[in-house]
């Protein structure tokens, strides 16, 4: 069963809870299929590479994990809160996802 989740790649969003909380970051990845994001900077884990050509360097290298969507929250880029998104629907039947504090679109 797919979830919808409630960020978009290129949101900018905020940490909530584990040891990374507070953080800040722009989101890389959505997989809607696991709900889980992938955040720039944020939960870096160490990967072991093995060399894949003669001459390449193996080694171990950082990259950033996934974490669950359910504990990050979208900053607005207007009033730089952390905040929920709200939809509203424009008079050509499309719709926008809004900030729930300043109502200015995301």
């Amino acid at each position: 069963m797919i979830k919808k989740i409630h960020v978009k790649a290129g949101d900018t969003v905020k940490v909530l809870s584990g040891r990374e909380r507070g953080k800040e970051g722009k989101v890389i990845a959505v997989s809607p299929k696991e709900g889980k994001v992938i955040i720039e900077g944020v939960n870096m884990v160490s990967k072991h590479v093995k060399p894949k050509k003669m001459g390449e360097a193996g080694g171990i290298i950082k990259a950033e994990g996934a974490m669950y969507a359910c504990k990050v929250q979208i900053m607005c880029p207007n009033c730089s809160k952390t905040t929920r998104v709200a939809h509203r629907i424009l008079e050509d039947g499309k719709k926008e996802r809004i900030c729930k504090k300043c109502g200015k679109t995301l």
